[in-house]
């Protein structure tokens, strides 16, 4: 895999795989941030599993963070591509400046608002009387990182986005065994539990946040920071991109609180925290799967943003043809370690042999139409990488309508495990509905790109 890629003349297959696969793999190695910490929270004497629950109670937090840098990171970064490909530099430089501006006013604002909400944000989320605390103690310290947090991840798509694909792995993966490092010595040489756990990730995200800007800003890259004066329209046009992505990671979150509320409210006390727990350890395992899925196919947006700006919408075609197949090699894998070994992976987390089980059950249930997810995001992601925005927010927001319906409306009804059915019918019902709308509009759409611009 080459340092720096050709969006305009390399072989498309091969573009595709030096673009996503170091996405993915930085995707995949990210992931750790959240796994890490909570395998050696789950493996604390005493308060193991009842902290883990706790900590999995600060997702929806964590995941916020997450989006806002995705508004702008990827709001952007098709933009930037699409300015490339139509050989307009000045004005992808202009974006690029524009963008780490507003993102850094963005952390700042996130990061106050945060602390001020947190208490109240926690009850909402799910917390009970055992795990606030733990929650408490783990979102105080992490939101201290905030601006580091945001600025790693949304000025990282302007690496990417660039074609300098693995240096925007390397920003990530500095952080990660950073944090790999961090965490037990945090945790259990300095007896700091669950504070020792936010702070190692904050450190680690100080040390990818320092990359990320280094590179941007020195002569390295095509389209370096140069600071000029923000400009409404760019910010006005970056959100309208970048609000699609910003709003499927938002209601991701409202998933997960949703889920996390009718365990709570429907769990009945000390089996409702447990399947917290249990659930905590399975939102961390499909991460594993939605991460670096999301790597393969937002890497390789630079491909589609840099030919829709070129209008070439063969090479778009043949794109969506290798990352779709990227996808659902990938996912079929996961899907299948899914179904026939769980148990290893939820056995980093806890050694209970209750929780153990309860946990296999529930991921089996929960990862039945992973597969399909492949086609989802190849679609949605693709879409959003040509600035087509209606639609990716369209079709994420047909799945996602699957999902709250069938959360708030399962339990009340079954037993409150078969809410882990819930994603299934999602995950079914949202890519039928996404290669329906693909195979009508999506493809009109591109045949349109390719007819002569009139003068």
């Amino acid at each position: 895999m080459k340092l720096t890629n050709d969006l305009g003349s390399d072989n498309i297959r091969d573009l595709v795989f030096s673009l996503a696969m170091p996405s993915m793999i930085a995707q995949f190695v990210s992931v750790l941030y959240s796994i890490v910490d909570r395998m050696y929270i789950g493996n604390i004497e005493g308060i193991g599993e009842i902290a883990l629950a706790g900590v999995g109670v600060c997702g929806p937090i964590v995941t916020m963070i997450s989006a806002l840098a995705l508004l702008v990171g990827m709001g952007g970064g098709p933009l930037v591509s699409i300015r490339l490909g139509a050989k307009r530099e000045d004005e992808a430089e202009n974006i690029l400046s524009t963008c780490f501006i507003f993102l850094t006013a963005i952390a700042a604002t996130a990061m106050v608002a945060a602390f001020i909400l947190k208490d109240r944000l926690l009850w909402w989320f799910g917390a009970s009387e055992a795990t606030f605390p733990y929650a408490d103690e783990y979102i105080t310290f992490y939101l201290s990182g905030t601006v580091f947090a945001i600025l790693a991840t949304g000025m990282n798509s302007f690496i990417t986005c660039q074609g300098y694909s693995k240096v925007g792995m390397r920003s990530v993966v500095i952080g990660a065994v950073l944090n790999i490092i961090l965490d037990p010595i945090f945790i259990f040489v300095f007896h700091m539990n669950v504070a020792g756990a936010a702070i190692a990730t904050v450190l680690s995200q100080l040390a990818s946040c320092i990359y990320v800007l280094s590179f941007l800003f020195s002569d390295k890259p095509a389209l370096r920071i140069r600071i000029r004066k923000p400009e409404l329209k760019i910010i006005g046009n970056v959100c309208l991109v970048g609000f699609t992505p910003f709003l499927i990671i938002a209601f991701d979150n409202v998933m997960l609180i949703a889920l996390n509320s009718m365990i709570t409210k429907y769990g009945s006390g000390a089996r409702g925290d447990m399947l917290l727990t249990c659930n905590a350890i399975l939102q961390s395992f499909m991460l594993i799967i939605t991460m670096p899925l999301s790597g393969i196919t937002g890497g390789a947006q630079a491909i589609l943003g840099y030919n829709y700006g070129a209008r070439r919408p063969d090479k778009i075609k043949r794109a969506q043809r290798w990352i779709l197949f990227i996808g659902l090699v990938f996912c079929t894998i996961m899907f299948l370690i899914a179904q026939l070994i769980p148990q290893y992976f939820i056995m980093i987390f806890t050694r209970e042999p209750e929780y153990i089980e309860m946990t296999r059950r529930i991921i089996r249930m929960y990862s039945l139409a992973v597969p399909l997810l492949a086609v989802q995001y190849t679609i949605v992601d693709g879409f959003t990488a040509m600035g087509v925005f209606k639609y990716a927010f369209f079709l994420s927001g047909a799945r996602k309508a699957a999902f709250f319906i069938a959360v708030f409306t399962i339990p009340a009804m079954f037993d409150v495990i078969n809410i882990f059915y819930s994603e299934p019918i999602s995950d079914t019902f949202g890519p039928f509905v996404t290669v329906l709308f693909y195979l009508t509009v999506g493809r009109r759409m591109l045949k349109k790109l390719g007819e002569p611009v009139k003068a």
